[in-house]
């Protein structure tokens, strides 16, 4: 089994504006990424099929070659993505859903596909309605988890400045993967989705362990954190390598929701790092050192 070796980082060397500044700044740029992604989009990400309505087909890969040009040229209407699934022998085709559509679209792009002579293996159509609930029920879904976990890490800490630190820490961990992907180009599913609440529970533990070592077990303060990060380190980069790899994967098998997902996972756990060590462990020495004394 090979050990990770945590390098000892010497706090002492930085003040805590030199720590506090990589954090924040990278926050800013992500946030000002899906501040104009917003604007002009109307959405801060890229927005999936579950959340935006509209019509998907499989349509197998009959092996006479050009199939993207077929498929191009095949309907009345311009596809907003195809994708290929080599391990299936599948092109996915994708039509987000306008305004004016009729309400069978999806059998009218299946006739204009079996017309050019392609082989639809299925045909799945999701109303604007109901992606707009979609849309609606997962933003809650978000913010629910998040307004929880900030409840629970008051009440288990109850100061403000710790608690604060941990749910800084989170807000920024989850803003920096979705500025990630609208640059990457991964759409915002339901499974994205559930990749980011991955991401607000891996941010609270390494946080919560890092405020423990520091605020309730005996020792010195850098040696508390030197204790946190060996720990909290080692089990981060564990779980970087796992996502990577089953990115790297689905990647060669053609599975896209499991490459996106381990795409956001290896962002967001590296921004949980950065977050945690800097912007964290600032708040808590600015606390100990300073705040404390007031």
């Amino acid at each position: 089994m090979v050990a990770i070796e945590v390098p000892e980082i010497d706090y002492t060397e930085y003040s805590n504006r030199q720590l506090v500044l990589v954090p924040l700044v990278v926050l800013a740029v992500a946030i000002v990424i899906i501040g104009g992604w917003y604007f002009v989009t109307g959405a801060p990400a890229n927005l999936g099929l579950e959340f935006t309505g509209g019509v998907e087909l499989r349509v197998a890969d009959d092996g006479e070659g050009e199939m993207g040009e077929r498929i191009e040229t095949a309907f009345d209407r311009e596809p907003d993505s195809v994708r290929s699934i080599p391990g299936d022998d599948v092109y996915v085709v994708t039509f987000r859903a306008d305004a004016d559509d009729p309400d069978g679209l999806a059998n009218d792009l299946q006739d204009q596909a079996d017309a050019a002579g392609l082989t639809t293996d299925a045909v799945d159509q999701v109303s604007a309605s109901f992606a707009s609930d979609t849309a609606r029920t997962a933003v809650f879904g978000v913010a629910i988890a998040f307004l929880g976990m900030s409840v629970l890490v008051f009440a288990l800490f109850r100061t403000f400045i710790p608690s604060i630190a941990v749910v800084a820490s989170a807000f920024s961990d989850i803003v920096i993967p979705i500025a990630a992907m609208n640059l990457l180009g991964i759409e915002m599913t339901l499974g994205t989705v559930a990749a980011l609440l991955m991401i607000i529970g891996y941010s609270v533990d390494s946080d919560i362990l890092l405020n423990n070592s520091v605020l309730r077990r005996t020792g010195d303060f850098y040696e508390s954190v030197s204790r946190a990060m060996r720990t909290g380190v080692t089990m981060t980069i564990t779980s970087m390598a796992a996502m990577i790899v089953m990115a790297i994967v689905a990647t060669v098998f053609g599975v896209d929701l499991l490459r996106d997902i381990g795409i956001i996972l290896s962002i967001g756990l590296a921004a949980d790092m950065m977050n945690t060590y800097l912007l964290n462990v600032t708040l808590l020495r600015w606390y100990k050192f300073e705040g404390v004394k007031r």
